[in-house]
């Protein structure tokens, strides 16, 4: 495999996607301004949809908080009625984490809202553009997976 690096240094991609997804996650912020999450809670609701009834430890694992970090976090969405705790049926010592409705509500208008935005952004460009860069972006992404996968 040959060194692309000399085309265009690895350096300057990273730099633009650090960018992009900050730019992204900033517009995020100003959106939860009018709901009753904080950004943690928003991540948290989000890997807890993606990848249904985790439990704490996994939950911490994937937003990387510390265990008692992240029970803090899920006592304050469980009063504010956006989980729940759920004692598996199987083994009672394993508690899960259930998305409740209204959770679910904020996490999909937000989302819509992040989208509309990156919409908006992107007006200008062609439609042959944006469906490359979804196929470049998808590609990334499973090699990241890959990799990841391969440190787990």
């Amino acid at each position: 495999m040959t060194d692309r690096t000399e085309h265009v240094p690895i350096e300057e991609l990273e730099k633009k996607l650090r960018y992009i997804a900050g730019a992204i996650k900033l517009n995020g912020r100003k959106i939860l301004n009018h709901y009753p999450i904080t950004a943690p809670q928003f991540a948290a609701l989000q890997w807890l949809i993606d990848d249904e009834d985790l439990t704490i430890g996994a939950l911490s694992k994937k937003i990387g908080l510390a265990f008692s970090t992240t029970t803090d976090l899920v006592d304050r969405m469980e009063n504010n009625g956006l989980v729940k705790r759920l004692r598996d049926e199987k083994d009672r010592r394993v508690v899960r984490i259930q998305v409740q409705e209204k959770g679910k509500v904020i996490i999909k208008e937000v989302i819509k809202k992040r989208q509309a935005y990156l919409g908006e952004v992107m007006q200008s460009f062609a439609d042959t553009d944006i469906s490359a860069l979804n196929d470049l972006l998808g590609d990334l992404y499973e090699q990241m997976n890959l990799k990841r996968n391969d440190i787990e």
